[in-house]
């Protein structure tokens, strides 16, 4: 199923199909902070800030040219932080399983060293144990967890904080 599906750089051109997945991976209520997407004008500029080198972006694209899943690494913008970036990843639902997180997730985190990142964070809902399992997998140690950190549809959920090192694959 994932053979077919292309692992580029972002591009201006790919805001609007970015828009489309993230609006269904948020939607879903379970794995992102968002349930739906910011405005396409928003994403739009996201696009632009990440292609002028405010961290990588890499999407997945279907045969039809659709995106189906994207990993992006936004570096830091405070003095004394810059040398790390924080990760946010989705895959649309009917993608899952297939290895394409683990596709997009390493071509992000090659794309971050190569921009000079030393220090890759991430923030992902305790309940959400197939993305952990993913991220340790990648070389992610635990640093922390924000207990009740989210309360959505009267349910908690704790955020575990991961990061990974470029000079060790673990933390």
């Amino acid at each position: 199923m994932t053979d077919s599906i292309r692992v580029i750089p972002t591009a201006e051109e790919h805001a609007e199909g970015l828009y489309r997945c993230l609006d269904s991976v948020a939607r879903e209520r379970i794995h992102l902070a968002l349930v739906e997407a910011t405005p396409l004008e928003g994403v739009r500029s996201f696009v632009r800030a990440l292609v002028s080198g405010l961290g990588v972006q890499f999407l997945a694209i279907d045969a039809a040219n659709d995106v189906v899943g994207w990993c992006d690494i936004v570096r830091k913008p405070l003095e004394g932080f810059r040398h790390a970036g924080q990760l946010g990843m989705g895959v649309a639902s009917q993608m899952r399983g297939a290895g394409l997180g683990r596709r997009l997730a390493t071509a992000a985190i090659d794309g971050a060293w190569a921009i000079g990142l030393e220090r890759v964070e991430l923030d992902v809902f305790a309940s959400n144990e197939r993305a952990i399992g993913l991220y340790r997998s990648l070389g992610f140690g635990e640093e922390g967890v924000r207990r009740r950190a989210r309360k959505l549809d009267e349910v908690y959920d704790d955020i575990v904080l991961m990061a990974r090192l470029r000079d060790r694959t673990t933390t």
